[in-house]
């Protein structure tokens, strides 16, 4: 019930009420992309919608215009991104314009993103998860769970929205909307162009790293602590042994002889007092 009608319902009142609240703020970032470059403030091309049908998508320009036409930006080698750009895309605001396409429908408020005409490889593993058969979304399941960092590995993307497809509820979408707010107040997981790729090798370098540390700590362990501890042991028992030998068995001997005759000198002169008394 929700998928097919609820859902369509929310899409609507979301869309119009956002686009009354950021209509000024759009208005300013229109001005904002004309007075930063040469260019028009929307960036107008064709992305792939729901079950594979192509609709005219806007969004904010973020790049100069000599950039490559419908190329998607982890296809890009190249830093095409404006200064006001550079702002739009990290705080997300490049994606406004796209109230509109979720108002007319062709878009939802949660879904997969909506891939561009050139990422075939995108399209075809979608397919295979069952991803194409729902209205790309302003955000998504993919999204929430990498974001720009998931850009090169189209497999796992296309699987995190199949996963999105095959169960949609009311409490998930609600979980990926606040999910994604949290990121784009703390700027997580954006990722642009070939940046992407340097990304992607930095965690074999930790890896290295972390492989060598453990052999380091062995090599301390080994080194030091045994031998100290050793000496340690080897050294304390014969001090106390000694100690034990040196003073307390002369000393109880010796006591023990002086008192004895001292003790047998007061028995041997108290009879002779008792004798005579008597």
């Amino acid at each position: 019930m929700y998928r097919h009608f609820f859902k369509r319902f929310f899409d609507i009142i979301l869309s119009f009420f956002a686009i009354i609240v950021f209509a000024l703020p759009m208005v300013i970032i229109a001005i904002a992309v004309r007075c930063d470059s040469k260019g028009p403030a929307l960036f107008k091309t064709r992305r792939v919608g729901k079950n594979c049908k192509p609709f005219k998508f806007y969004k904010f320009r973020s790049m100069r215009t000599d950039a490559p036409k419908d190329c998607a930006p982890r296809l890009l080698h190249e830093d095409y991104t404006t200064k006001v750009g550079a702002f739009l895309r990290k705080t997300s605001l490049d994606e406004l314009p796209q109230l509109f396409c979720i108002f007319v429908g062709s878009m939802s408020v949660i879904g997969p993103r909506p891939a561009g005409l050139s990422e075939t490889d995108l399209i075809e593993a979608r397919e295979r998860y069952g991803a194409n058969g729902v209205r790309p979304g302003l955000t998504g399941w993919a999204q929430v769970n990498g974001r720009d960092v998931l850009a090169s590995d189209v497999e796992r993307k296309a699987r995190f929205d199949g996963e999105y497809a095959q169960k949609i509820t009311f409490a998930k979408d609600f979980k990926i909307f606040f999910k994604t707010v949290g990121q784009v107040f703390r700027g997580t997981d954006i990722v642009e162009g070939d940046a992407v790729l340097k990304k992607d090798e930095t965690p074999p370098a930790a890896s290295e790293t972390e492989g060598q540390t453990p052999p380091a700590d062995t090599e301390a362990e080994e080194t030091q602590p045994s031998p100290t501890t050793s000496e340690e042991e080897e050294q304390t028992p014969p001090a106390d042994t000694e100690a034990e030998e040196i003073q307390p068995s002369p000393t109880t001997s010796e006591e023990e002889e002086q008192t004895s005759p001292a003790a047998s000198e007061e028995e041997e002169q108290t009879p002779p007092a008792d004798t005579v008394e008597k």
